[in-house]
């Protein structure tokens, strides 16, 4: 079977073999590893099928061979469908006879532990030797819709017939590449590929997707996420999916609130909702959808279109023949954080003077006094379109749709092709209009939620962004695994060129010196008081020496009832600082999306409010102030009402000086945060700091 020339050798085998073997090839029809043999042979494959079972003279009525050796060819593909003892035997067969390509079925490697593990690590080892790509385990094949190749046991290959399409669809789940095919099929959305890819043992997202941007069959790439592994690799697919124009979308489980209680940092808990990953999509150019629908629906809206900075600064237009619906669309949407607009008067003074409508100002273009009428509907939409002030105009239908969807959907089909996207969502459950959307190439949504969230995430779409370079920050020695008391988490911050708070430290004993300047604050310093406030060890505007130290026994006293375990390794002295408002900021080696930079509100309330931005790290100048400006609460800093303006500009030169720290090539510090970041008129000084060391 021809494939592109710049296609790798290894890619064409997985998705177009001339001949393939099945490894453990069941002769019972209900099993799994009859499988492949069955839907092979179902859906017409024009090449060589070689069952393989040595127990076995025919499987489903075809000649059984007893190994890989005694085929009469090479096979492009295997299919190892037996159990996982018996997997190893076969990759180390296959290597051997220089198989390109195989995909393991069977369960049991790295997702039982590290006996699994090394066994997976095994199989790796052995496919390498001979050159031989590996999918899986625990894939459930790959299937090739427009070739008529599907090498899988997905039960959803018992369909008659499959739609082909221009999509590819990469899942980290078997059985959603089912889901997706079926879903597809009801809606008139077809596929080129779906692969399953498992655990990801050796070929992973990345390195599937980055190859696959070279098929000439492939529009626009849909991920089903369950983690992100090797996010090296799905950067450079991310930035060959750009320069070859075809979008990612990634649907990533992940959106619940359980891992926020392991992290250590305020940081740590406000990156454990997913904002990790959020910034990893965004930074490299990713659309990100929540509803599962949207995940097929929003390619139709990126048809033959790229990033483009400006659309999140215009309004998106909603022109509706259901009132009801209509405003369904609108809430959700402003929801979602989209700004809306209304027609133009020029737009409504001419839908009146050729048509008799009267189309009322307001963010919802109400039309439905019109009924179903082409002429009235076409001209809205025309009008709407041709003007350039919109970043989508979005088509809401009533009850038209299900019983007259020729007359409902035609309209919208027919003003398609303008450079302003168009889309529709009909109200009632109405199949054949979504069909005619299709068909049509206008993006159809079968609820406004899915709508409002492909909307969103198209307006938010940018190109990848080039991260921050820099000199590499000189840390100093650190002990792996410390977690670093005040004083020293401090002093790395003064390191990394962070201003800081005056400070002395004192051991346990040590008088209180002369000299200093007052009102201080105390702190006990102890590595096992990651949060001082919440154990008592902060004592605030002390206005002498005797203030200080009744604040010492104070302290001991607390600790002895709130941290009896707690070490206690001496005093911080700092100077009290004064500012407009308090920020947090804060660098964190995310165990998924890798170094990742936050700022937002800061103080004992930052988790409560979550009003935070979150980038990929390092960043400059330009994406620290793009982050700031994305925090409600500092809006407070920037002359709210009259308040004094604070130095935003030397909070983002702080947040690039933090987020430095992930030049260090041997990635030395875990987490690292400054909380509060007082915020002055003429700069921004951390007060408080919590480092800890990676191993």
């Amino acid at each position: 079977m021809p494939t592109s020339g710049s296609v790798e050798p290894w890619l064409a085998a997985l998705l177009r073999p001339r001949a393939v073997a099945i490894v453990g090839a069941s002769d019972d029809p209900k099993k799994d590893g009859a499988r492949p043999l069955r839907f092979l042979r179902k859906h017409g494959y024009s090449g060589a099928v070689y069952p393989v079972n040595p127990r076995r003279d025919t499987v489903l009525g075809e000649k059984a061979w007893p190994s890989l050796e005694a085929l009469p060819e090479r096979p492009d593909h295997i299919y190892i469908v037996g159990a996982a003892e018996r997997v190893e035997d076969a990759v180390v067969e296959a290597a051997r006879l220089g198989v390109p390509a195989a995909t393991v079925l069977a369960d049991g490697f790295a997702e039982m532990g590290d006996e699994g593990r090394a066994r997976q690590d095994r199989l790796v080892a052995c496919a390498a030797k001979g050159g031989l790509r590996l999918l899986g385990p625990n894939s459930m094949g790959v299937i090739n819709v427009v070739d008529r190749i599907p090498f899988t046991t997905n039960a959803a290959l018992e369909a008659s017939t499959l739609l082909p399409g221009r999509l590819m669809a990469l899942s980290q789940s078997g059985s959603l590449i089912g889901t997706l095919l079926s879903r597809g099929a009801a809606r008139g959305i077809g596929f080129a590929h779906l692969v399953s890819v498992g655990n990801e043992a050796d070929l992973d997202v990345g390195a599937i997707g980055e190859a696959a941007t070279a098929l000439p069959e492939v529009d626009a790439f849909l991920l089903f996420l369950e983690t992100l592994r090797r996010p090296d690799r799905l950067a450079r697919f991310a930035r060959a999916a750009h320069t070859a124009g075809k979008p990612i979308i990634a649907y990533k489980l992940g959106r619940s609130p359980e891992a926020q209680a392991l992290a250590v940092s305020h940081t740590g808990a406000l990156l454990g909702s997913d904002q990790a990953a959020d910034a990893f999509f965004r930074d490299h150019g990713i659309l990100r959808v929540d509803q599962f629908e949207a995940l097929l629906e929003l390619p139709a809206l990126l048809k033959g279109r790229r990033p483009d900075a400006t659309r999140a600064g215009r309004p998106v237009a909603v022109v509706t023949t259901t009132g009801g619906g209509g405003a369904m669309a609108v809430d959700r949407l402003g929801g979602a954080g989209v700004a809306l607009a209304g027609a133009s008067p020029a737009l409504r003074e001419r839908v009146k003077a050729v048509h008799g409508l009267e189309v009322k100002g307001g963010r919802l273009i109400d039309v439905t006094l019109a009924g179903a009428r082409y002429e009235v509907m076409k001209a809205v939409l025309d009008g709407l379109l041709d003007s350039g002030e919109y970043a989508a105009v979005i088509a809401a239908i009533g009850s038209s749709a299900q019983f007259l969807p020729e007359r409902a959907v035609q309209p919208i089909i027919d003003s398609a092709g303008h450079e302003t996207p168009l889309a529709a969502v009909p109200l009632p459950q109405a199949d054949r209009a979504l069909e005619m959307l299709a068909e049509g190439g206008v993006a159809g949504f079968r609820t406004v939620e899915a709508m409002a969230d492909a909307v969103r995430a198209f307006l938010a779409w940018a190109p990848p962004r080039d991260l921050a370079v820099g000199t590499v920050p000189a840390l100093g020695p650190l002990l792996p695994g410390a977690l670093l008391d005040e004083a020293a988490g401090l002093s790395l911050l003064d390191r990394l060129g962070i201003s800081t708070v005056e400070r002395r430290r004192l051991e346990q004993d040590e008088a209180v010196p002369e000299g200093l300047t007052y009102p201080v604050a105390l702190k006990a310093l102890s590595a096992d008081l990651p949060h001082k406030t919440e154990a008592g060890a902060v004592m605030l505007g002390l206005a002498d020496r005797a203030a200080v130290d009744a604040a010492r026994a104070a302290v001991r006293a607390r600790l002895a009832v709130s941290a009896p375990e707690a070490r206690l390794d001496g005093w911080l002295i700092q100077s009290m600082v004064r500012g407009v408002g308090e920020a947090l900021m804060g660098y964190r080696l995310d165990p998924e999306a890798g170094p990742v930079i936050t700022v937002g509100v800061g103080g004992i309330f930052a988790e409560l409010y979550r009003d935070v931005a979150v980038r990929l790290a390092p960043v400059d100048l330009a994406t620290a102030r793009a982050m700031i400006g994305e925090v409600k609460g500092f809006a407070a800093l920037a002359g709210w009402r009259g308040r004094p303006v604070g130095d935003l500009e030397a909070l983002a030169s702080a947040v690039v000086a933090l987020s430095r720290l992930a030049l260090d090539p041997e990635r030395q510090v875990e987490e690292a945060e400054a909380n509060p970041v007082i915020v002055t008129e003429t700069g921004a000084v951390a007060v408080d700091a919590l480092v800890r060391i990676a191993g």
